[in-house]
């Protein structure tokens, strides 16, 4: 392990990639890491030109992942870890070379294309005991780790709705006809998986209600709807949720909605108090006590909780976002890789797991016709 910038090697994310971007600057941020080694596209002429452009040596820029893994496993000065920023079908098979060859692994959402593959990856992290971190960028924001924090400590007091939104319209025509790229992936099922947007940004909704709730639902009844015509995946979903401590809750999950860019929001409501956050506001966490005014708490402002000053690189009402949040991850993952923490609150293999159970029932209760479906 390197004793000063953790060495990472890039699997995707070439020029012309939003989310690998996206993990390059979360990963400079904080100035924890190196990228130095990378496969960055399927095209590997044009993969190693723009590794040339990051300050990639030319003989660490590499045509497949194979070769990455294989080559760097024999580098005395070999990387620490894998960053998996491919379609999801890739996803498995990457990671599970990668711990395999001994890396850690941080790898974006879905954590793989079906259920079986996720159990399978969760039980090879546990067999070999490496460490592998899932990018749900959400679990980053400040104000979210609050809402949690807050939970957690009983302000809400007990559990009885939890709402959660993704919503979208980037799909809401048949853009992949087009030969968008992140569009064409995202409509095959070969490539994305069976969910469409359950498995791109539902995932994330679940996550982010289990993440700030604390709860796991037990139970759903989706409702998967393909509204583009001739798309072979779902784009619109509405899902119920059962608790086991008799909380209830709903999922939206769409990516067809015109005039929703990335509306990520949560309402979680107690029988003391309720929690609102909507990512396009992001330092703000809206606190409401039954029968008392509603309260903004801004981060890093009055009424910040440890998570969120934890979280935060800047005064308060100097913004932060997205690619803070995302870094947020990335610093935590520093901490593990670097042994100055045992564990943080970044997803896990077990996150993924999950995740792959709720895209499982959905598509079961759908298929039933929308019928109540056991989780897992």
């Amino acid at each position: 392990m390197s004793q000063t910038r953790i060495k990472l090697g890039m699997v995707g994310g070439g020029a012309t990639a939003f989310i690998g971007a996206v993990h390059r600057i979360a990963m400079r941020m904080d100035d924890r890491f190196e990228l130095v080694a990378g496969a960055l596209d399927v095209d590997a002429e044009r993969g190693r030109a723009f590794a040339a452009t990051l300050g990639i040596a030319p003989d660490r820029a590499y045509a497949t992942y194979q070769d990455l893994i294989d080559k760097e496993a024999l580098r005395p000065d070999r990387v620490d870890a894998v960053v998996i920023v491919t379609p999801n079908f890739l996803h498995f098979p990457i990671a599970k070379a990668a711990l395999e060859a001994g890396f850690d692994v941080i790898c974006e959402k879905p954590m793989t294309t079906t259920l079986e593959d996720a159990e399978a990856l969760a039980a090879l992290v546990e067999s070999t005991g490496h460490r592998f971190f899932l990018t749900h960028t959400y679990t980053g924001y400040p104000m979210v780790r609050q809402a949690r924090e807050m939970i957690a400590a009983g302000e809400i007091g007990r559990l009885r709705r939890v709402e959660v939104e993704y919503l979208q319209d980037w799909l809401a025509a048949p853009v992949e006809n087009t030969g968008a790229e992140g569009a064409v992936w995202r409509t095959d099922p070969k490539r994305a998986g069976a969910g469409g947007a359950i498995g791109d940004v539902g995932t994330h909704a679940w996550n982010l209600a289990a993440f700030v709730s604390g709860e796991e639902p037990t139970h759903l009844l989706a409702e998967l709807s393909t509204l583009v015509e001739g798309r072979r995946v779902d784009d619109d979903a509405a899902i119920l949720l059962r608790y086991a401590s008799g909380a209830k809750g709903s999922i939206l999950a769409s990516q067809v909605l015109p005039g929703n860019g990335n509306n990520v929001s949560f309402r979680i409501y107690g029988d003391k108090a309720g929690l609102e956050w909507w990512q396009e506001k992001p330092e703000e966490l809206w606190f409401t006590r039954l029968g008392e005014p509603r309260q903004m708490i801004r981060r890093n402002g009055a009424g910040a909780t440890n998570s969120a000053i934890a979280g935060s690189r800047v005064p308060a009402a100097h913004p932060e976002g997205y690619l803070e949040a995302f870094a947020n991850l990335y610093r935590d993952a520093a901490d593990i890789l670097s042994g100055k923490a045992a564990s943080t609150v970044v997803p896990s293999a077990l996150d993924g797991v999950s995740g792959s159970k709720f895209v499982e029932a959905c598509l079961k209760s759908n298929a039933a016709g929308n019928t109540w479906t056991e989780v897992g």
